[in-house]
């Protein structure tokens, strides 16, 4: 296998024309021949430069819309022959395959297709790109013989190569690049899978298609593949000693802070990341649930929400979300629904407050400036508008030797068919259905065993105590009235403050708590063979009690 290889033929067609003229211009300054097709041809021709059109090379014009253009021995012969066996060598001279030695393809722009808004099926189906990632894997396969570049960002080294080694490639650049191909057609075809099958859960979910329900033909892909380009390398992972980098998925249209613009502040950490996701996650699910009429925000700590709320302002909704847990809210990170405006950062410069990562769909210039001086170091992102987004349906979890793959939970809030199962009405207590509904939401956020408390606060609803992570349904019960009691005793007192479990209570037990500290609804799904006696106590106490059918684990 040889070391030096010097590219006599090149073979360029490329949809980002980013840096193809420099390329172009060293590789004839070098004597290499041009070879391309369509548009790069064109843009080639008008800098100047001598190129072979592809249709010249195999005899056969471009034709289905550019479907067939480059699917041609005479292509794929050039890339894949090996230049060392004499019965490749043999072929190629009766059959008249001129090598080629280099080959520059980047591939139809499939994921940022079906990012925008208005993308149509046809519109995703016509950007999967066929002669291109063929062209990428023969070159790749026979990377002994030729170099293969894929991304713009690849031309400088290979430029730079060819310089210092007068005009050739050397084998391990060559290998490189056959592993970054590889992993570039890979990650290509995961995008086109996750649109498809996105695509079928959708139309499950319209009632086009039913979704089936025996285990042989359930609609979880057969095999689950991820390939993912590196977006950020982190400094470490949970702690000092794990290694750590972002991956961002290709064609992604969910609210994430992959991708986010950091207008300040220090580098953002593993930790960092991961609440701030959650944060966005909530903020959002809480935005939009009113259709985006009223601004949410969302405190995380430790991978859970210390603070919610919704409110008719921003200002108001992030003051109250503070003051939920004001001590955990305490170095925690806050995610906002609508645009960050200069009221709502003055309340997030106070003295009392120190978050580390403040985010929004868009951050004004005005509440730019407050809140660079209020820290050097807070992290502020902007992560693109959030209406009008969807979430993605599938999530996956590595375990040792594998990954869990399950759908996210997305089935929204029903009150209208919870079951009303004890105490008096909700016209004669001080909940509603659409406050009960925000709070299940919540719920659904925080680490099971989770019971939360919520309440109406003026103009706001919002957390006012959070039982995270138990072993013990009880001990959430606690945790969750000893925090409401620490921020939000007059709201607990007035009888404000109503209940949510993400799984039934095993006795009554738990509930006792709840209702003895004031609690005047307690919302679960219900489903424990002591149900009866929740009921009795709830009726006994004038407790409202409402049965949703619908458990909310997160583990």
């Amino acid at each position: 296998m040889p070391d030096l290889v010097r590219p006599r033929r090149a073979l360029l067609s490329v949809s980002d024309k980013s840096g193809l003229i420099d390329l172009a211009k060293e590789l004839h300054r070098l004597g290499v021949e041009l070879i391309s097709t369509g548009g790069t041809a064109r843009a080639l021709a008008d800098a100047g430069l001598p190129v072979t059109p592809v249709e010249r090379v195999t005899g056969f014009p471009e034709m289905m819309d550019g479907r067939v253009k480059t699917l041609h021995p005479l292509i794929h012969g050039g890339l894949l022959g090996m230049r060392d066996n004499p019965e490749h060598v043999r072929a190629m001279n009766q059959h008249a395959i001129a090598p080629i030695d280099l080959l520059c393809v980047n591939l139809y722009p499939f994921a940022q297709t079906i990012a925008r808004p208005g993308c149509t099926r046809h519109d995703a189906i016509e950007n999967i790109d066929i002669g291109g990632p063929a062209m990428v894997r023969s070159a790749a396969k026979n990377h002994q013989d030729v170099a293969v570049l894929t991304s713009p960002e690849q031309y400088a080294g290979i430029i730079t190569e060819l310089r210092a080694r007068d005009g050739c490639t050397s084998l391990a650049t060559r290998q490189r690049l056959c592993a970054e191909a590889f992993s570039h057609t890979a990650r290509y075809d995961a995008a086109i899978s996750a649109y498809l099958l996105r695509e079928l859960a959708d139309t499950a979910a319209a009632g086009g298609t039913p979704r089936p329900a025996a285990p042989d033909v359930d609609p979880l892909p057969l095999r689950f593949e991820v390939a993912m380009p590196i977006a950020q390398s982190l400094r470490y992972g949970e702690n000092p000693h794990q290694r750590a980098a972002v991956y961002a998925r290709q064609g992604s249209v969910t609210p994430s802070v992959v991708g986010a613009r950091q207008l300040h502040g220090k580098e953002l950490s593993y930790n960092n990341i991961a609440d701030a996701s959650a944060a966005l996650e909530l903020a959002w699910a809480l935005s939009e649930r009113t259709k985006f009429e009223r601004p949410a925000a969302a405190v995380i700590k430790h991978a859970n929400p210390c603070g919610a709320a919704i409110a008719g302002t921003l200002s108001r909704a992030v003051d109250r979300a503070i003051a939920g847990d004001p001590v955990a809210a305490f170095g925690g990170i806050i995610a906002c629904s609508h645009e960050l405006n200069e009221a709502t950062a003055m309340r997030l410069a106070g003295k009392d407050t120190f978050l580390e990562v403040v985010l929004a769909p868009s951050i004004t210039p005005e509440a730019l400036e407050v809140l660079k001086a209020r820290s050097a170091n807070v992290r502020l992102l902007e992560v693109g508008p959030l209406r009008g987004r969807v979430p993605e349906r599938l999530m996956f979890r590595s375990i040792p030797g594998g990954v869990l793959v399950q759908d996210r939970d997305l089935l929204p809030p029903a009150g209208e068919k919870w079951t009303h199962a004890a105490g008096p009405s909700l016209g004669e207590s001080l909940a509603s259905i659409a406050d009960l509904e925000l709070l299940e939401i919540m719920g659904r956020a925080v680490a099971s065993n989770a019971v939360v408390l919520g309440a109406r606060d003026e103009d706001s609803f919002r957390l006012i105590g959070v039982g995270v992570g138990q072993v013990d349904r009880v001990t959430s019960c606690r945790l969750c009235v000893e925090k409401a009691r620490q921020f939000s005793r007059g709201l607990l007192d007035a009888g404000a403050a109503v209940a949510f479990s993400d799984a039934f209570f095993p006795f009554d037990d738990g509930p006792k708590v709840l209702v003895d500290a004031g609690v005047r609804a307690i919302v679960h799904p219900g489903g424990s063979k002591r149900d009866a006696d929740t009921f009795a106590l709830c009726n006994e106490r004038g407790v409202t009690c409402l049965i949703t059918g619908t458990r909310r684990f997160r583990h």
